[in-house]
């Protein structure tokens, strides 16, 4: 069986990752099935929430259930978005992934997968405008992971999201798609990770 398509979409928080799902997802030509990161967070948190007794014994400590817990949910989606290109359907990958230890995961678990990886670009500016019309984010938060999603400088393809609206943008994925050019890139950082640890 032909494996699916993964599109690993690297930005910031609303850097349009989001909006460019959606775009994809509506149009008719390539059939998309978008996996979110804060999908899998919110369904564990309603979960553990439902759970817990009204009374807990101490109050908890964020950042220690953050280190228990958080590995574990990513590790559990990129394996679901591994189980999904392997029955063959196609994943747009909605993540922020801000630090090594998870972009290394990322590479190990899709190594073998046809993965199109496309920078989600826009500018710090942007980003703060954004967080301040949409309200539902920390102001800042998109700057503080800034330069940790945009350490890569090498990507199949680059979509810069104060350009193009996400309609445009959306039809440069699909136009490289169609094109049937190799996605070569992250197959290419995966056996340059191997040779740094080896």
């Amino acid at each position: 069986m032909k494996k699916g398509l993964i599109v690993l979409l690297n930005g910031t928080s609303s850097s349009g990752k989001t909006s460019l799902s959606t775009e994809l997802i509506n149009q008719k030509e390539i059939l998309f099935h978008h996996l979110a990161i804060d999908d899998f967070f919110n369904n564990y948190n309603q979960l553990v929430n439902s759970k817990l007794p009204n009374e807990l014994p101490r109050e908890i400590d964020h950042q220690a259930v953050s280190q228990i817990v958080d590995d574990s949910i990513i590790a559990m989606y990129y394996s679901t978005v591994k189980l999904f290109s392997e029955m063959g359907l196609n994943v747009l990958v909605d993540t922020v992934i801000d630090n090594d230890e998870r972009f290394d995961k990322c590479l190990e678990v899709f190594a073998e997968q046809p993965t199109l990886f496309v920078g989600v670009l826009c500018s710090k500016e942007e980003l703060t405008r954004r967080e301040q019309i949409r309200g539902d984010r920390n102001i800042g938060l998109a700057r503080s992971q800034f330069e940790k999603v945009y350490r890569f400088t090498e990507y199949d393809l680059e979509i810069n999201t104060e350009e193009l609206n996400p309609t445009e943008c959306a039809k440069a994925i699909l136009s490289f798609i169609k094109s049937d050019k190799e996605c070569l890139v992250f197959k290419q950082l995966n056996k340059r990770e191997k040779r740094i640890k080896s």
